[in-house]
């Protein structure tokens, strides 16, 4: 009798936050929004260790929170979400759980691509190949493509990213570029030098939001991010929910954005 009771409360309390979050979107000015948000995906290891569960679960528990992000962000109309799901740097984690995270993210393609195609999401891979296995690069690349004539949200999945890295090719494919016409050297600025990144064709991002509270870039998207709203949500990413979006989305329309300006 315990069980069910406690079982109808937490149905209750996911309906009353899904009403909440409907409420609260009507808050939001329409026409304010960020073209881009990017996010940093941090705090699975944390919500794990909260629930005494394996770190892997807890990677498991945030895909949950990344379906719920795009949904949202497809609702209110944003024209593109980058979400940062594994960097260079997390090369250096035990194997089994890059093992691991490897399999999360071949599982998530396959169950999503298909409702992302439905709803005219276009999803794509920002990142490296290297160090990657090529038959699970390929897969990958294979799988966002069934997308590539879809116009409507973009989102992109930044897989083996690191910002670093992402400018030093940068630079290489501009040098390759420039052996064979020098004027790209001449006349080079910030916005044509973009066109070398991962990103080209795409708005920089005008809100960064980072989750569990951590105040830092950790090698995301350094050059992109120049003018980027800064927004740190202390909540841990698995629970990050539709509700916590909007309330970041409501922060940012208070930002007074200057781009260096008075």
């Amino acid at each position: 009798m315990v069980l069910s009771m406690h079982g109808c409360g937490e149905k209750h309390r996911k309906e009353h936050k899904e009403m909440d979050y409907r409420e609260l979107i009507k808050e939001l000015d329409l026409t304010k929004l960020p073209r881009h948000v990017g996010i940093i995906m941090d705090g699975n290891g944390r919500w794990a260790k909260q629930h005494h569960r394996p770190r892997l679960l807890g990677h498991r528990a945030g895909v949950k929170a990344t379906r719920l992000a795009v949904e949202l962000a497809d609702e209110v109309n944003i024209q593109v979400l980058t979400m940062f799901a594994f960097s260079t740097e997390n090369w250096s984690r035990p194997q089994s759980e890059i093992d691991g995270l490897m399999k999360l993210l071949r599982e998530f393609m396959h169950k999503e691509v298909i409702e992302l195609n439905r709803k005219n999401v276009h999803l794509s891979i920002l990142g490296s190949p290297d160090k990657v296995n090529p038959k699970l690069w390929k897969e990958i690349y294979e799988t966002a493509a069934i997308t590539s004539r879809n116009t409507g949200l973009k989102f992109n999945i930044a897989f083996n990213y690191g910002s670093r890295q992402e400018i030093v090719e940068g630079i290489k494919a501009l040098y390759k570029a420039a052996s064979v016409d020098r004027s790209l050297i001449q006349n080079l600025s910030p916005e044509k030098f973009s066109d070398y990144l991962y990103t080209t064709g795409l708005p920089d991002p005008d809100l960064i939001i980072r989750t569990s509270g951590e105040s830092r870039l950790s090698n995301f998207m350094m050059w992109q991010a120049a003018y980027a709203e800064i927004i740190i949500s202390p909540v841990l990413w698995p629970d990050f929910s539709k509700f916590e979006f909007v309330k970041v989305l409501l922060e940012y329309q208070k930002r007074n954005r200057r781009f260096g300006g008075i």
